[in-house]
């Protein structure tokens, strides 16, 4: 007695037999990962004065590793440092854990501050 062989049986064996991150590849666009870092960036400065820019990104992916540049805005007075730090973890922590790419550098650029109108700031020369 002959048994015919289908193709289908034949092709799960040989699917069975290639490891799983060997099938295939997932490539996440850097402009992508750029949105994710600014609204990782924004969720970070949340609360600012209303007429501050939202931040925005740029990312180069290389490697698997995403090299990231926030522009971001500031009130002012406030202590700048540790705003860009916060928002250098958040940004490497959200963009780490959403698409899983290894964040070595997040460069955050203050373009401009705000100065906040609740400090009493005197408009003009003062003596």
């Amino acid at each position: 007695m002959s048994t015919v062989s289908d193709g289908v049986g034949e092709l799960r064996r040989a699917t069975a037999t290639v490891a799983p991150g060997e099938r295939g590849a997932t490539r996440i666009a850097d402009r992508v990962v750029a949105k994710i870092a600014s609204q990782a960036a924004r969720e970070t400065l949340s609360g600012q004065s209303e007429d501050t820019s939202p931040p925005h990104a740029t990312v180069v992916v290389h490697h698997g590793a995403a090299h990231v540049r926030v522009h971001i805005e500031l009130d002012y007075p406030c202590d700048i440092g540790a705003r860009c730090a916060d928002v250098r973890r958040h940004v490497a922590s959200r963009v780490g854990a959403l698409v899983g790419m290894e964040v070595p550098e997040v460069a955050v650029h203050v373009e401009r501050l705000h100065l906040t109108p609740a400090h009493g700031v005197a408009q003009g020369r003062t003596r």
